[in-house]
């Protein structure tokens, strides 16, 4: 599998990609902020919850057997709840396209504040170095207790057949790793095409109707591109298909369509936050409710569509892609929905809001380690599953936001996280 390569950087390179004299930084959105903390309390509730869902597969012989549905499920647990089956379709269908939305909306004004090189080395400080770290230290002893649960024990056998998988799983790392793929793709634009954030603003602007600021047209040519960028590529790779290349891996299908959303993330940002979509005034924010209603419906349908594509029935092909086209459509309505809610109902600045926010990236690179051994700890309970996925949430969210906010306080780390 090709991987997508970093693009190389040098003193000339803002030369290369003139920038202006000064670009004010933008200012501390608490909206936008908040949303992003809350997005990662999902991924976190996503993650603790998945040892008790009603379908979690079995554990397995050992770290080496087929089908490897251990990185997905570190811990499986006997006591399950069937409530979490929609917890977890749901965050699926739309939290990580969201995720690389919101990291696409300052990316213009940064490139533009810093150019294309200084950009690139603050993601690489940024992203790269806690990826490595994820990768090569936080994702071993996340999966450790996968291995336990096999029926091994010692480093020494565990080393053995990691160091036989033939790749590397780096855990929910991989979103750091595409995230800084594609802010490099971002940077690599700017090199080649300066006003391509400009054009994408205008795009974006189009999109919205003009001034009228028509977040259903939006919606709608939203609802084409993803589709365009994420149905064939499911009914070639299938949507269950991960690409993996050392400690590498994505979501086949799914990976242009997460460039779309960066992409549209990037044009909705340059366009402006704070009158485009995502305007306090806007019509979106307005109509907060409308989106709070369909997002509910529009993941029932696609759950009904995932249920009906996976039992025989005569044209299993059209129903494939009636599935595929629900996720597009679900995912494009939550993502509206909690951005709607966020726009609309965040004014004021809150302490423990701030704190998230502050540590949200840190919570992310660290749960994972804390989700498998707390599972791992929780076996042996009697407890039913949803006591047990809550605890293991809570705990999770505890120690990831304490440790976090502890490193935060040693200035090196603070400047990566």
């Amino acid at each position: 599998m090709s991987t997508a390569k970093a693009i190389p950087y040098a003193p000339t390179l803002e030369a290369v990609a003139p920038k202006p004299a000064s670009f004010p930084r933008v200012e501390y959105d608490a909206a936008i902020g908040y949303l992003r903390a809350f997005v990662t309390l999902l991924v976190l509730t996503h993650h603790a919850v998945l040892a008790y869902h009603p379908f979690a597969p079995p554990p397995q012989a050992s770290l080496l057997a087929q089908p490897r549905l251990w990185p997905a499920f570190p811990v499986v647990d006997n006591h399950r709840w069937s409530g979490f089956s929609m917890l977890v379709g749901f965050n699926d269908a739309f939290f990580m396209s969201l995720m690389f939305f919101l990291s696409g909306l300052f990316v213009w004004n940064s490139l533009r504040r810093k150019g294309a090189g200084s950009f690139v080395r603050d993601r690489l400080l940024r992203l790269g170095v806690p990826f490595l770290v994820a990768a090569a230290l936080l994702a071993p002893l996340a999966y450790y207790p996968a291995y336990l649960q096999t029926g091994g024990s010692g480093w020494l056998s565990f080393w053995r057949q990691w160091f036989s998988l033939g790749n590397w799983p780096a855990g929910p790392a991989w979103f750091i790793w595409v995230l800084l793929a594609f802010d490099c793709v971002a940077a690599g634009l700017f090199l080649v095409w300066p006003k391509f954030g400009d054009v994408l603003s205008r795009m974006s602007g189009n999109m919205l109707g003009g001034a009228s600021r028509r977040p259903a047209a939006f919606f709608g040519k939203l609802l084409v591109l993803s589709a365009a960028a994420y149905i064939p590529m499911a009914l070639v790779f299938t949507v269950y298909r991960w690409s993996m290349f050392g400690p590498f891996t994505f979501q086949t299908a799914r990976i242009l369509h997460y460039l779309l959303y960066f992409l549209i993330g990037i044009g909705v940002g340059a366009f402006g936050v704070d009158r485009g979509l995502l305007a306090r005034d806007g019509n979106l924010a307005k109509r907060w409710w409308v989106w709070l209603i369909a997002a509910p419906l529009a993941f029932g349908l696609a759950a009904v569509a995932f249920i009906v594509a996976l039992t025989p029935h005569p044209s299993p092909r059209l129903w494939e892609i009636f599935m595929d086209a629900t996720f597009v459509l679900s995912c494009a309505t939550s993502s509206f929905a909690f951005l709607a809610l966020f726009v609309r109902f965040v004014s004021k600045r809150m302490k423990i809001w701030d704190s998230l926010h502050a540590n949200a990236y840190g919570m992310y690179l660290f749960h994972y380690v804390f989700v498998s051994w707390l599972q791992y700890a929780l076996l042996r309970s009697a407890l039913p599953g949803i006591a047990k996925g809550s605890l293991v949430f809570l705990g999770t969210l505890a120690l990831s936001w304490s440790v976090s906010a502890a490193l935060r306080r040693i200035p090196a780390v603070a400047r990566v996280i």
